[in-house]
């Protein structure tokens, strides 16, 4: 989960970069990717269905916010948490003991990415990056049961919640939000450990920030996350994403 302010294509007119055609699965090879600004792999294409998901194996993502065409990364280093890494905060712990929240899985994802795109969480990332050409594309993405939602609820109205692609026992963080305090930490404690427990090895935060250093996020090489990503592209451990993680007590 990315945490910077977006580079705008024209303030960078000397930047060459390589263009995807739409609907292209060919993208150039991560070391490839601009040290200024860190990370930048390609512009263009279109978002489709094939073309995500052959970014998503590379290792790459796309973020622009308009008016720039789409953009995709693959920084260096990457930002992981691995399962021996894994911490969930004692303050988050004690809090939770204390409150009334359902977490659950898949039950709202057309709501969480919503959400996230709208700029109201009290959790800000990217600012307004999701365009409504990425909500769609990700939709899709979890229509073809790639993307997926963590939504937390309290007293039945959704408060919080993230959303990120799973390929094959890596997830990928996308984006989170919350309109409550803690709701959006509470969404990534939660989804953690289940994720640890089905047999992923891996989760992708992309760029390290202070919201997941504190669940034990570090910085690996470049070439590293790949071998990751090689080591780990068998099928999802997961068949049925739709569930309840924690029950409101």
């Amino acid at each position: 989960m990315l945490n910077v302010t977006s580079t705008s294509l024209s303030k960078k007119a000397d930047i060459v970069l390589p263009c995807l055609r739409p609907g292209s699965t060919a993208f150039p090879p991560p070391d490839s990717a601009l040290a200024d600004p860190p990370g930048l792999l390609a512009f263009g294409g279109d978002l489709s269905l094939p073309q995500l998901l052959a970014a998503y194996r590379l290792g790459a993502f796309p973020w622009y916010s308009e008016p720039d065409p789409v953009l995709w990364w693959h920084p260096d280093p990457r930002a992981v948490i691995l399962p021996a890494d894994l911490h969930i905060p004692r303050s988050l712990l004690k809090w939770q003991r204390k409150q009334q929240h359902r977490v659950t899985i898949d039950h709202a994802f057309d709501k969480v990415i919503r959400h996230c795109a709208d700029g109201s969480s009290l959790h800000r990332e990217r600012g307004t990056w999701i365009t409504p050409a990425m909500e769609r594309a990700y939709t899709q993405l979890h229509s073809a049961g790639h993307a997926h939602s963590i939504e937390v609820w309290q007293d039945g109205q959704l408060v919080g919640g993230l959303y990120g692609v799973s390929m094959g026992k890596v997830f990928h963080g996308e984006s989170m939000f919350s309109h409550c305090p803690n709701a959006s930490s509470l969404a990534l404690a939660s989804l953690l450990p289940w994720l640890f427990r089905q047999g992923f090895t891996l989760f992708d935060c992309q760029v390290l920030n202070p919201h997941t250093a504190r669940f034990g996020a570090t910085n690996i090489p470049r070439q590293a996350f790949i071998q990751q990503l090689a080591a780990n592209h068998d099928p999802s451990p997961v068949s049925d994403w739709c569930c309840t993680l924690r029950e409101a007590s």
